[in-house]
């Protein structure tokens, strides 16, 4: 099967380049009676990857050894669920994931209303840029990223998955992840044969769901990474500025832009260049992330340091973001539209967009720094959280200001509503002093708490207000996804500045004060049984004011195939006021333990707010009447 797979991937990267090509000689021919032809092909090539993934999730299940990707990230003690997401934790399996769902995305366009309203024209334009993407992925998975390497001799046992994998965040984050990337393949192709083919802006109509789709399952992929952070890598926190968590960032912050700009486009009949390079500029930053943490170029936790798909990735980005410049350059008589006026809705809506693109390039700034001080310095140095929490936290907390004010101003210009807009600000001033005499005196937490209560009033004011909103379905899922953001806002601000820890080493029956919450070690247990690890738990009891709060059971596990290392497995009492955070750092002979203890406040609010603007999303989508 090694050979047949790798045999189909490489007939689809010829059928793909054939493809590609007819459909750019049919477009400069002004020729459209190829389509049926091209979706065929599309549909064949879909087939051929689902195959072919099917094949090695299968192998990957029952431990086929003889693949080299089943041998470095499976053994014979890895649970069958974690077995088969290993289809996407090395770098050849998740560029054959990612491809099948840029695959599959093609397919499904064919079927949707959006789709038929496209005319052939611009339908040839899209199956030529689709294609172009498809046969990047075909060569990285036909020469540097090959999942279907045979291994001869067949080993007995595999390398194992990294412990730190073993978590159920890798069951759902990086598909996720990859779900997103590849949803923003549609707006970016459709984009792009719309401005070449004249088909002025009913492209923002037409790819408003796949944007919606995209941004829902990288903002999901994100919440869910912090998360898998916060719970896996024992240090109790959930964001540390890594070069890979920012790489993710940066084109879900243009993406975030990219859904703004096009509001403005729609309602207001302007910024078309401007939409299209957005549309495009996403896709390519989630190259880009890929790139950060294929090329070895940037040493993080997460990157694969042996790859060879740096230049390739380069190489396409580069081109990609060169022919977005050719194609937006190209003048049109729409171009020329501007705002009505700057104080207004859609000027808003245009200044919080230049936010969120100024802290992707801030974002990104930050992840090549090392690169770029290497050209003057013989040590360069990686920027370290510092420097993001001190520049990016107050823009972001100027965002949430501007959506909190936002819904007050007039579609052309103006306030629209003074009544409504003084309230929001009576209670942004409010909320802040109330939470300054609760002795929360940091001017940043203050910023964010303040932004946070503003945009729930706002939201909860808008609806009151404006009677035509609550018959509004997508108005529903709008305003739901600020208020999940103001959630995670608030989340924010109080559960890093506020966050108190401590350390301790302690024997059986002595106790650690952390923020006032008294943690006493009770026991330490061995388990030895398991044939994947040996586990070290510590029972912790935890009390306040004499009252008991609950039990902790951090954990050491020491697994079969990394007994170079230890890992640790948190334990958390969860609470939507203080959360207590456990980490087991070590223990010796005598049956003493070292303890790590984070008191979190309101850190749910940012796993209860991700999870709302995640869910609440789906109600912005609109029907689109087939033509």
């Amino acid at each position: 099967m090694h050979a047949i797979c790798f045999t189909a991937l490489l007939l689809s990267m010829l059928t793909a380049v054939g493809l590609a090509a007819l459909a750019g000689i049919k477009a400069l021919k002004d020729d459209f009676g190829t389509v049926p032809l091209l979706e065929k092909g599309q549909l064949a090539l879909t087939v051929v990857v689902v195959v072919v993934s099917v094949v090695l999730v299968q192998a990957l299940a029952v431990r086929d050894f003889s693949y080299a990707y089943v041998r470095d990230y499976t053994d014979t003690f890895l649970p069958l669920f974690y077995a088969v997401t290993a289809f996407w934790a090395g770098q050849n399996g998740s560029f054959l994931f990612w491809y099948l769902c840029v695959a599959a995305m093609g397919w499904v366009m064919i079927f949707t209303p959006g789709y038929s309203r496209m005319d052939g024209r611009t339908k040839v334009f899209f199956w030529l840029f689709l294609f172009l993407v498809e046969i990047f992925f075909l060569y990285a998975l036909t020469g540097p990223s090959n999942p279907f390497l045979k291994l001869d001799p067949v080993p007995d046992e595999g390398r194992g998955l990294n412990p730190l994998l073993q978590n159920p965040g890798m069951i759902f984050h990086p598909p996720l992840l990859f779900l997103g990337y590849a949803g923003y393949t549609i707006p970016c192709c459709l984009a792009l044969a719309s401005r070449l083919s004249g088909n002025g802006r009913e492209w923002l109509d037409l790819c408003r769901n796949w944007n919606i789709v995209a941004w829902i399952f990288l903002t999901a992929g994100i919440i869910l990474g912090a998360w898998w952070s916060y719970m896996e890598l024992g240090w109790g926190g959930y964001w540390a500025w890594d070069p890979v968590e920012n790489a993710s960032l940066i084109p879900w912050l243009a993406g975030t832009a990219f859904v703004h700009t096009s509001i403005v486009g729609r309602t207001r009949k302007t910024l078309l260049r401007t939409n299209v390079f957005m549309a495009c500029l996403t896709l390519w930053l989630c190259f880009f992330a890929t790139f950060v943490v294929r090329s070895g170029l940037i040493d993080s936790l997460h990157a694969f340091g042996g790859s060879r798909m740096g230049v390739p990735l380069l190489v396409f980005m580069v081109a990609g973001f060169v022919l977005t410049l050719y194609v937006c350059l190209v003048p049109r008589k729409d171009d020329a539209s501007h705002l009505d006026e700057f104080i207004s809705r859609p000027g808003m809506l245009f200044l919080a967009s230049w936010l969120l693109l100024c802290l992707g390039g801030i974002v990104l700034l930050g992840v090549i720094w090392p690169v770029l001080s290497s050209l003057w310095s013989a040590n360069p140095v990686g920027l370290d959280a510092g420097f993001y929490n001190r520049v990016c936290l107050p823009l972001f907390a100027f965002l949430a200001l501007i959506m909190g004010l936002c819904p007050w101003f007039g579609q052309k210009s103006g306030i629209n509503d003074k009544l409504g807009l003084g309230i929001v600000l009576a209670t942004g001033i409010v909320s802040a002093a109330a939470v300054y005499s609760l002795g929360y005196t940091q001017p940043l937490a203050l910023l964010a708490t303040a932004s946070g209560l503003m945009i729930v009033v706002s939201v909860v004011a808008t609806f009151i207000r404006t009677k035509g909103l609550r018959s509004f379905r997508p108005a529903w899922g709008a305003y739901g996804v600020h208020l999940g953001v103001a959630l995670m806002v608030v989340g924010v601000a109080f559960s890093g500045p506020y966050k108190v820890e401590g350390e301790a080493l302690l024997t059986k029956g002595q106790s650690m004060n952390v923020g006032g919450y008294v943690v006493t070690f009770q026991d330490l247990r061995h388990d030895h049984d398991n044939p994947a690890m040996d586990m070290h738990e510590a029972l912790l009891t935890v009390t306040r004011d004499g009252r008991d709060v609950g039990q902790l059971t951090p954990q050491k596990r020491l697994y079969r195939n990394f007994e170079q290392s230890s890992f640790a497995e948190v334990s958390v009492i969860p609470s939507l006021g203080e959360e207590v955070y456990a980490t087991l750092l070590g223990f010796n002979e005598t049956g003493a333990v070292s303890l790590k203890v984070s008191i979190n406040p309101l850190v749910n609010w940012i796993w209860i707010g991700g999870t709302l603007s995640c869910l609440i999303a789906f109600l912005c989508w609109r029907k689109i009447e087939p033509r």
